[in-house]
């Protein structure tokens, strides 16, 4: 009797495929200690920035704080991450982030509380930033203070600009301005 051969078909698993979250999911600390669900923002788009204000790019604090008054009234958030990650460039803490941000820049953009952003101990929320493979588009670790992420308003990562790249540039602003045309606020 001839043996009969029964063959399984086993269906390899992709490990590169991409899972597709979103910013939702995570929770940050303000700079009063509070936990701030990013869900908050559900309907908006988002810029995430790394901040220092010891940094050769902190000028930049003045161009953010130019982009949000531009788009005040849109659904449009800034979100400022101040780190020390890069040089010791963030030695503040606290009120001392927000007042020097205020007092040297007249900024009213959204601050959290310090975090890193960067290897082993990154927060979550930078972790996700920087990995395709759960963002679904972006590859990209902060390099230095003022790495900035692109948010739709669905709280997808669609886009990314390296610290030398200003925020109110017409590329920066094009790429705000195309996801602000599907933007739908929900609050």
């Amino acid at each position: 009797m001839k043996a009969l051969l029964i063959r399984r078909v086993i269906t390899p698993i992709n490990k590169n495929k991409m899972i597709k979250e979103n910013i939702y999911q995570f929770t940050v600390d303000t700079l009063q200690n509070h936990q701030q669900s990013l869900s908050d923002y559900q309907g908006k788009v988002l810029l995430i920035v790394n901040t220092a204000s010891e940094c050769g790019f902190t000028p930049q604090l003045k161009d953010l704080e130019q982009l949000r008054k531009e788009y005040d009234g849109k659904p449009f958030e800034i979100l400022a991450f101040p780190s020390n990650d890069f040089g010791q460039q963030e030695p503040l803490e606290g009120n001392e982030i927000s007042n020097f941000c205020e007092i040297n820049y007249d900024t009213h953009f959204t601050l959290f509380k310090k975090l890193r952003v960067r290897g082993t101990f990154a927060h979550p929320l930078f972790s996700f930033l920087a990995n395709k493979n759960r963002n679904g588009k972006v590859s990209a670790a902060p390099k230095w203070n003022f790495h900035k992420y692109l948010v739709n308003s669905k709280g997808e990562v669609v886009d990314f600009f390296y610290p030398f790249t200003k925020p109110n540039t017409t590329r920066v602003k094009k790429a705000i301005n195309k996801l602000l045309l599907t933007a739908t606020p929900t609050k």
